[in-house]
């Protein structure tokens, strides 16, 4: 493929696949686009998403905002293979059962949404296009294989579940986030005031164990994966 069709791709595609283009005139680089993409990550570990950009991410490597255009062809491109080495390979399901195998495929979604939680953040902006998102898609479609369910509908189940596991991510980290000391300062400022008016269920449930000291733990997280593949299962049935 010529370099003209090249630059049609979406951002990030050619070189998180090992196009990279005709070297330029002019000093050779410093740097390898692995070690910048490996400063994005430590940046956004240490500080977050927001401080995902040019000038921060330079300024870690010791060089001008500027100077890290030599390397990338914009900031979107420097996000797609952040997102690209952050979530990593897929894992190998060694379960022949597709119920375990997409457990399996959310858990570990989900592990990488602890070891780095910026990820979350991370805008989508369009289907997967590079080697390891791909490959995650190649593991849940293999998954899902003979489950005798449609394209569309596997397609469907794909984004179903990894929705849930990026919504249950941000929840789970902000939601954890709370100090335990203003969560039962809350519940004691609450309880009373929700009796007075007229919310008793309420009151009760947050006044138990099962709401607030602990934040969400990974039980709260497998019952909501359960009832989605309980909702998958009953597609396939019913198909």
């Amino acid at each position: 493929m010529d370099d003209d069709k090249i630059e049609l791709l979406p951002p990030g595609t050619a070189p998180a696949w090992g196009y990279t283009p005709a070297p330029r005139r002019g000093p050779k680089p410093g740097y390898s686009l692995e070690q910048i993409v490996d400063a994005a990550i430590a940046q956004a570990d240490a500080e977050g998403y927001a401080a995902l950009s040019m000038p921060s991410i330079a300024k870690r490597l010791g060089i001008t905002a500027n100077a890290l255009y030599r390397y990338l062809s914009s900031k979107e491109e420097l996000l797609v293979l952040v997102a690209e080495s952050a979530w990593g390979p897929p894992p190998e399901s060694s379960d022949d059962d597709w119920r375990g195998s997409v457990t399996a495929w959310a858990r570990a979604l989900l592990e990488r949404c602890r070891r780095h939680p910026w990820l979350i953040d991370l805008p989508v902006r369009n289907a997967p296009t590079t080697p390891n998102l791909l490959g995650w898609l190649e593991n849940f479609l293999e998954a899902m294989a003979d489950t005798g369910l449609s394209t569309r509908d596997v397609m469907g189940c794909v984004v179903l579940v990894d929705g849930w596991v990026r919504s249950t991510a941000a929840l789970v980290r902000d939601v954890n986030a709370s100090a335990p000391d203003r969560t039962l300062a809350l519940t004691e400022f609450l309880a009373p005031r929700l009796r007075e008016r007229g919310y008793p269920r309420v009151a009760a449930v947050i006044s138990g164990e099962a709401y607030g000291e602990d934040g969400i733990d990974d039980g709260d997280v497998e019952f909501g994966l359960g009832r989605i593949l309980d909702g998958i299962e009953a597609l396939i049935v019913s198909r």
